[in-house]
Formats: C-alpha cells, structure tokens, sequence
C-alpha cells in the first residue's frame, strides 16, 4: 500500500449500543487484517526485550454513520468506479449468528437488499475513499 495515496475508514452506525459498536469493530479490522496481511507491521519489543505482535501501519478512522449511510456506500461499492477498493462489511445477519456455519446457510437465503449494515471499512485509493467517506465526522 502507497500511504501516500491510499485511505482506509471504518464507519459504524452511531445508533448502534456500545457493545455491539465494539464487536462490529473488531470483526472489521480482523477481517480486514486477514484480507490485507500486509498492512500489519513487524513484532516490536520494548526496552525490557519483550515482544508485542505488530499493529497495522497507519491510521484508520473510525466515522460514525446509520444503517442507512452505510447501505448507500456498500451499493456504491458494487459500482465499476469503486470496483478497486477493498470493503469489508458486517451486517446483522452475521452479528445474530452462533456460528460460521449458521452465517454461511442464512446468507445463502438472505438477498443483499434485506441486510442491515452495522459498519464496512473501505481501504484503497485516498480519493475513491474520499469521495464515499469524506464528510463523515469521527465517532465519539
């Protein structure tokens, strides 16, 4: 990834309870972890010689959406324009399941059009990223 010129944002619904805002969260940057492997830096050791696993490399603001913002980026997502951006998304759906298993057998009967999105993170071109992102005010 050239950090000049490349982005990554996380939205997540604001209207969402703080629990479910944290999970979403970590299902996003893990999922995003696992899709961009080289984003995460090298292992680090601190004075006393003990070792703490790498984090990713730069920044990823965290922006507060609804449901229904982040339904309108995950469509614009589907366009050829924005075909080059990686996009994670986790949805009700996913966060109302057990297992892995359950996720992948509801999702094959649920159409894209009924899920309710809780977050995506969006990392890629910094103006592609811009362009879906940039308005949005960090979640606090």
């Amino acid at each position: 990834m050239d950090l000049q010129n490349e982005k990554c944002v996380m939205v997540i619904d604001e209207k969402l309870p703080r629990g479910i805002m944290a999970n979403a969260a970590a299902i996003l940057g893990i999922t995003l972890g696992k899709q961009l492997p080289e984003v995460v830096g090298e292992d680090v050791y601190d004075r006393s010689g003990k070792g703490h696993l790498g984090i990713i490399g730069f920044p990823v603001p965290v922006l507060q959406g609804n449901a229904e913002l982040i339904k309108t980026i995950r469509e614009k997502l589907y366009e050829p324009e924005f075909s080059d951006l990686t996009a994670v998304d986790f949805s009700d759906l996913a966060q109302g399941c057990r297992t892995y298993d359950e996720f992948i057998e509801k999702m094959k009967d649920t159409p894209e059009t009924e899920l309710k999105y809780l977050g995506i993170v969006i990392c890629g071109g910094k103006k592609k990223v811009n362009k879906l992102t940039g308005c949005m005010a960090l979640l606090r």
